[in-house]
């Protein structure tokens, strides 16, 4: 039993010590558990790309990860890279000051940039914009200014999802709160809730908040009802 919402999960394993078993193992849990894609770090990408070939099962990179302050110039290449690879989803990390400071434009620029680089690998490329939600909504008296700025940045940049966190990041990752003001203002764009859901409950909070994608890293136990014994 899936609970069916395996294929809303990017099933992800991002850790620095993860090795090529580690992550062969989670590409043969996605394909068991038919999960929407397989997350993980540009140095694996050409494996997982490979041995997810006739699943149906994506394949999805992760771009300035976990800190997003490369220069936008190095994103671009980063993520052109993992699409020529293979990737069929890139997740990148946007320049969270911009965010923090509500600034929309500049973070568009740079989000044009990386946007544009994907596609001229591959037009079809889904590219989701991690923001660090918990950071934007740590001060209560500009959390939603800060969502709303980052998801017209997404929109107007040609970005197919907002996604809440990198998982990484000590402020925290997904809330229900984060999920429901970023499906608000992201008006069409998909929205991904990522970093601290570890069970069918904290999964289902998130899509019924407006979560279309959910990035996990206990996914098999979300799915089957396990105990889950992995973070990122």
């Amino acid at each position: 039993m899936t609970n069916g919402i395996a294929d809303k999960i990017d099933h992800t394993l991002l850790k620095a010590e993860a090795t090529r078993r580690d992550v062969h193992k989670v590409v043969a849990e996605a394909t068991q558990y038919r999960f929407a894609s397989v997350c993980v770090n540009g140095v694996f990408v050409s494996d997982v790309a490979k041995a997810l070939r006739g699943t149906g099962v994506k394949t999805c990179a992760v771009v300035g990860f976990p800190l997003g302050a490369n220069k936008a110039t190095v994103k671009a290449i980063e993520a052109s890279v993992a699409v020529k690879d293979g990737a069929q989803e890139i997740d990148f990390v946007a320049h969270v000051p911009y965010l923090l400071n509500g600034d929309a434009a500049s973070a568009k620029a740079e989000f044009i940039e990386i946007v544009k680089a994907a596609r001229s690998a591959n037009p079809g490329v889904v590219v989701k914009v991690i923001i660090e939600s918990a950071l934007l909504m740590g001060d209560v008296d500009r959390g939603e200014v800060r969502i709303e700025a980052a998801c017209i940045a997404a929109r107007e940049s040609g970005c197919d999802f907002v996604k809440t966190s990198t998982g990484f990041h000590p402020a925290g990752g997904a809330t229900v709160e984060a999920v429901r003001l970023t499906k608000k203002y992201a008006a069409g764009l998909g929205v991904k809730a990522s970093g601290g859901i570890r069970t069918r409950d904290d999964a289902m909070a998130m899509i019924e908040a407006g979560a279309d994608r959910l990035g996990c890293s206990a996914s098999v136990a979300i799915v089957t009802g396990g105990q889950a014994v992995a973070a990122y």
